[in-house]
């Protein structure tokens, strides 16, 4: 698979586009605000360096990109070319295997919710998961509440670290194919 194969998705409000480097500047308008990388794992930088997200595009992203990694720019139909999130999956989770973060401009407006639902489904129909596992903060509610729309089952909780010090754990989830199905 090759960044030309990963589909665009469309739900109600949203098309999530295939993350490529034209991207970065609008990525980095909503993404470099610490109450949206708090909630991230440590390894993410903070403060974040400058050009930080077109290098991670460029050397993280992209080389993987269909591979073992596909990651989606989250767009409002209403304005296609402002990135407003990011909602990634990866073959061999550690533990999880999916990862987002949402502008927090966007927030409470069930836009998440949504572009997760449809990624769920490519992975589970497209991609060839039977399980998918999810971890957050303890104590990110938001993230918590679209793991609980879609019918994960919290199977853990487990030391982790991230950005905000004040976290030292995260929920670790499961979702299976046929319980997504029913």
């Amino acid at each position: 698979m090759t960044l030309e194969t990963i589909p665009i998705l469309k739900t109600k409000k949203l098309v999530l586009v295939p993350l490529d480097l034209k991207h970065a500047e609008s990525y980095e308008k909503n993404f470099l605000d610490y109450e949206v990388i708090r909630y991230l794992s440590h390894h993410v930088p903070w403060p974040y360096p400058k050009n930080g997200v077109k290098e991670y595009i460029q050397t993280f992203i992209l080389p993987r990109q269909g591979n073992d990694y596909w990651a989606w720019a989250i767009t409002q139909k209403t304005e296609p070319n402002e990135v407003i999130g990011c909602i990634d999956f990866w073959r061999n989770g550690n533990p999880e295997n999916r990862g987002f973060w949402l502008g927090r401009n966007y927030w409470g407006q069930g836009l998440m919710t949504e572009a997760a639902t449809v990624t769920t489904k490519y992975a589970f129909e497209n991609l060839g998961f039977e399980k998918l596992i999810f971890a957050n903060a303890l104590g990110n509610d938001r993230s918590r509440r679209i793991k609980e729309k879609a019918g994960a089952e919290l199977i853990d909780i487990r030391p982790a670290k991230f950005v905000d010090p004040k976290f030292t754990q995260h929920e670790v989830w499961e979702l299976k194919k046929e319980n997504y199905i029913r």
